[in-house]
């Protein structure tokens, strides 16, 4: 249990997230313009009519937008609201052209329901975390204030982007019930699932640094024991993993101050000060705004029928969670291994396809991928199988690996070769791991009558150290395992050389 340590006692904190991916779709939720907002697009080049508020311009809701919600629905194991309505949440700002957010009001039913995710606790056994509801909303515009000297600019390119807010349950009337998040280690393992879930079932590239996904952040902290909740304040915008735990951390040991002086917590809105690493008030609970939610006069009611629920579901991947559990059970994988292999869903489809139909591979092509492929992201595409080159580059794939697996298997070479030739890949060299081996003369001997001549002639050439080895100083074996290993330019088989040696020595 993760607890900090006050003057007056131990605390512990009490973690809700409020979660905002932006959902993978051609068109903006509610008009024709392109969705595939990058930083790289010229500013205000995918905005249409609609998205900035021209006179008389009505939106449209895309339906595959709402089949996307309802894919990461199904993923969090939720409840699917068979009807919900969009309202119009007002606030003025200048990146929202209309002047106010269509989105669902809280007091309704969202596109989703109450869910749950698993993530492994702080105690390391598996842990549910409630989830309350995820909505559809629409994303604001983007304004840059470093172009220049005396003028901000609007770019609503983001504008209408379909969002999907993902909102943690808190059971205030239950203060015993502990499925929410308790530390900043479980709020990144939470994220992190929402992120894998997210890509798994292609809803959304879920990307913290391209600004894909990101989260604000409810901490409150109350006494280890107690039964009841403290206020809590709200950190905005948080968009990486490190910050968001660093700002739980120092949330949470500034409301403990407070609270051991005897002041109290004011609900806030709070930024996050990423060069010293502090938050500061935004605006606190009597500034905050009115949002006045009404229904959108403009969208009809959204009906969800049970036909379209299990149409989706047929269409379903395997999620995350139940890969990671393959890989454990079928493979023997240690749990580390597992959750890097299931970071995205083309890593372990990468590492499927190097495993084929041979479990007894799995643990050495996890051990290539985690240890020296992720080292080269230039020179894998883990979406497909092409050989050849990009940009010059070697394209190293899964049956590339699977056969430099299964060549050390074989003692066909041994693992100081193997690394020569992926080394050689990575440069460049065309030809499969066996061709290059061949090419540069690297099949390993494991001829042993050729061993024995070479282990013969290294033991004729070192008589004194026979003497001593013989007298009990068994640690030169490795001596004598070199001077062969040398001998034969590093081909012999290292298991077939000490076998002999040992023979030949005693």
């Amino acid at each position: 249990m993760f607890t900090i340590k006050g003057k007056t006692g131990d605390w512990e904190v009490v973690i809700a997230l409020e979660t905002h991916i932006e959902v993978l779709s051609r068109s903006k939720i509610f008009s024709g313009a392109s969705a595939d907002y990058n930083p790289t697009v010229a500013p205000n080049t995918q905005v249409s009519m609609v998205d900035v508020a021209m006179p008389g311009m009505l939106p449209v809701l895309n339906e595959y937008c709402v089949e996307q919600a309802i894919k990461f629905g199904l993923g969090i194991n939720a409840e699917i609201s068979h009807k919900s309505r969009f309202a119009r949440k007002q606030y003025f700002y200048p990146d929202l052209p209309q002047g106010y957010q269509i989105s669902q009001p809280a007091e309704e039913p969202p596109v989703v329901g109450r869910g749950w995710i698993e993530i492994m606790g702080d105690d390391g056994n598996p842990k549910k975390i409630l989830i309350e509801r995820a909505h559809l909303e629409q994303d604001a515009g983007k304004l840059k204030h470093d172009v220049h000297p005396t003028k901000s600019f609007a770019d609503y390119n983001r504008t209408g982007v379909a969002l999907l807010e993902i909102v943690c349950f808190i059971d205030l009337n239950n203060p015993d019930n502990r499925s929410y998040i308790t530390s900043p280690d479980e709020a990144e393992r939470y994220l992190r699932q929402i992120r894998e879930i997210a890509r798994a079932t292609g809803v959304s590239k879920a990307n913290m640094e391209e600004g894909s996904m990101r989260a604000d952040v409810n901490v409150s902290v109350r006494p280890v024991g107690a039964k009841y909740f403290n206020e809590r304040c709200e950190i905005k915008n948080m968009v990486s993993f490190k910050f968001i735990k660093t700002a739980i951390e120092y949330e949470a040991r500034r409301q403990i101050e407070i609270l051991e002086n005897g002041g109290k917590i004011e609900r806030c809105t709070m930024r996050f000060n990423q060069g010293d690493g502090t938050t500061s008030v935004m605006r606190s609970k009597e500034d905050a705004l009115d949002y006045r939610y009404f229904p959108d006069p403009d969208l009809l009611p959204l009906i969800i029928t049970d036909e379209q629920i299990e149409r989706i579901r047929k269409t379903m991947p395997e999620l995350p969670a139940a890969t990671r559990a393959r890989y454990i059970e079928k493979f023997g994988l240690p749990e580390y291994d597992a959750a890097r292999l299931t970071e995205t869903v083309d890593i372990s489809h990468w590492f499927d396809a190097a495993v084929g139909d041979k479990p007894a591979r799995a643990k050495a092509v996890a051990n290539w991928m985690i240890s020296e492929l992720f080292a080269h992201p230039e020179n894998y595409d883990i979406t497909n199988e092409k050989s050849g080159t990009v940009d010059g580059m070697r394209i190293i794939t899964p049956s590339d690996l699977a056969e430099l697996v299964d060549m050390v298997g074989a003692s066909e070479i041994n693992g100081k070769q193997a690394k020569e030739i992926f080394i050689k890949m990575l440069d460049g060299e065309s030809g499969t791991p066996r061709e290059i081996a061949t090419k540069f003369g690297m099949q390993q001997i494991t001829d042993t009558s050729a061993i024995e001549k070479i282990i013969d002639e290294v033991i004729a050439a070192n008589p004194s150290q026979v003497e001593q080895y013989k007298s009990g100083k068994t640690g030169l074996l490795g001596f004598f395992v070199g001077n062969v290993m040398k001998a034969s330019a590093g081909k012999a088989n290292p298991a077939v050389v000490n076998e002999i040696l040992k023979t030949k020595l005693n």
